[in-house]
């Protein structure tokens, strides 16, 4: 009697224990629900690593490309100024040139113009019987040549006679009475002068009414 009374509560105590194990395990193990809980939190987090990583990422491309533009800007700066000193260097270096030249073109002009001078003085001193000498006309001719080419180089006389004495254009070197000009006028050329381009080559000596 004893004996089966041990068996009925061991027996009990088994199922006891047993319904406490399948309890633990129900406990422990997580509905379908709550996986899917689990899981949204995840895919969250993820996610939400993500579009941080992301913005990090193109917070450095940012910095990156802006470092980049500010780089191409000086370059593009630097490359400016030096066109800009080149053209400035240019500009120097053609006036410097030109200067150059009409300071050589003036020193071979100024020993033309005696010449020029004495073609003048021969041609002026022709009687009218001489006109018609070939040697005459020969001077005359070689005389408008030479003019011609002083011409085409800007080389061109300046006006006196009649004019209001200017001593840019004109050298005085004496004074004269003359009831057709008045006070202050040039009334007799001497030596005639010349203008290069805008430049005196040779002033004129010229006789002033007083």
């Amino acid at each position: 009697m004893a004996s089966k009374k041990k068996n009925g509560k061991s027996k009990a105590d088994s199922k006891k224990i047993e319904e406490e194990i399948l309890n633990e395990t129900v406990k422990e193990e997580p509905t379908e629900e709550k996986k899917e809980e689990t899981l949204t939190e995840e895919t969250a987090n993820e996610e939400c690593n993500n579009e941080s990583g992301e913005a990090e990422e193109a917070s450095v491309k940012e910095e990156k490309k802006t470092k980049e533009q500010e780089k191409i800007e000086e370059l593009e700066d630097r490359v400016k100024r030096q066109l800009a000193e080149f053209e400035n260097f240019r500009k120097r270096t053609d006036k410097e040139k030109e200067q150059m030249f009409e300071t050589g073109a003036k020193s071979v002009l100024e020993k033309i113009l005696p010449v020029v001078d004495n073609f003048e003085r021969g041609l002026s001193n022709i009687k009218p019987e001489e006109e018609s000498d070939p040697h005459v006309e020969g001077m005359r001719m070689i005389y408008k040549q030479l003019m011609g080419e002083l011409e085409k180089l800007e080389v061109k006389p300046i006006e006196a006679v009649g004019c209001e004495f200017n001593p840019d254009f004109h050298n005085a070197i004496m004074q004269v009475a003359s009831d057709e000009y008045e006070s202050g006028f040039v009334a007799q050329e001497l030596q005639k002068g010349y203008m290069y381009r805008d430049s005196v080559l040779r002033h004129s000596m010229v006789a002033v009414v007083p």
